[in-house]
């Protein structure tokens, strides 16, 4: 049995060494380093170094657990507890030197997140949870605002995927542009759903992403008494690409246009959701 408290603070330390590392590398990073993976997808040796130095070190604390990582640098095997790593997340803004990117890290039993550590590196913050322990920020517990959606500020991230994205991405700024608080892009999934659950954020979506970008951070805005499901509102996301994060008040609301498919009558749609709010 694996004591979770115990075993999530143990993680902190792991993220924060590979936070270390990346912050290290960042000061003589050359954009000539940089690979291509797919159309606007990147990767560096920072990313696939942060990864070898994580999964040493996991497998160290816990050697039974097998893996899925983004670098794919080791192996899922036959274990029901899986680490599941973004050695890296937010490749992208590091290239830049454009906070925020992270380091992400999540434990699972089957379908269940038991731990999400995310290690924000720019800012020095690390987020945590362990089931039914609660989610922190520098050992603060955090939770999620109680903001209605009139007033709400929502992260709408931009995937790799543009062209199956687009009409999605269209239809949420139509809808919720001007009629909402405001709406931000991050560039690291790990640290939308942590301001998710820190209050920073009242809502968060994204598909097409890989179960790395969203693990940890998932189960950090759950146990910071926030929602968390796939686009089509299922609870049971954890096998998906897509994300929606909120602090519960304004869950429907995403999901609804999310899953309108009427094109032209986003503003309509997003009246009646303010006046029945």
């Amino acid at each position: 049995m694996v004591d979770l408290e115990k075993c999530t603070l143990a993680v902190c330390e792991i993220a924060r060494r590979a936070g270390a590392y990346i912050r290290g590398e960042r000061e003589k990073f050359s954009l000539e380093s940089v690979e291509r993976k797919h159309a606007h997808d990147y990767v560096s040796y920072v990313d696939k170094g942060s990864e070898r130095l994580i999964v040493s070190a996991l497998r160290e604390l816990l050697p039974e657990a097998g893996f899925i990582t983004e670098e794919q640098t080791a192996q899922r095997g036959q274990s029901p507890l899986c680490w599941v790593v973004d050695p890296l997340d937010g490749t992208t803004n590091f290239i830049h030197q454009y906070a925020p990117y992270a380091v992400s890290i999540a434990l699972m039993e089957g379908k269940e997140i038991l731990i999400g550590v995310v290690y924000e590196i720019c800012a020095d913050e690390c987020f945590y949870a362990w089931k039914g322990g609660g989610a922190y920020l520098m050992h603060n517990k955090l939770h999620v605002s109680s903001q209605k959606i009139q007033d709400a500020l929502l992260c709408l991230q931009l995937p790799y995927n543009s062209d199956a994205y687009k009409p999605t991405i269209k239809r949420l700024i139509d809808a919720f542009y001007g009629n909402v608080g405001s709406i931000r892009m991050c560039g690291s999934a790990a640290m939308a759903l942590c301001y998710v659950a820190a209050g920073r954020l009242d809502g968060y979506a994204e598909q097409y992403i890989g179960q790395w970008d969203f693990m940890a951070g998932s189960l950090i805005v759950m146990e910071a008494g926030g929602l968390v499901t796939d686009y089509a509102g299922s609870e049971d996301f954890t096998q998906g690409n897509s994300v929606v994060a909120t602090n519960g008040v304004i869950q429907g609301n995403l999901l609804e246009i999310i899953n309108s498919k009427e094109s032209g009558n986003q503003g309509n749609t997003m009246q009646s959701i303010v006046d029945n709010s």
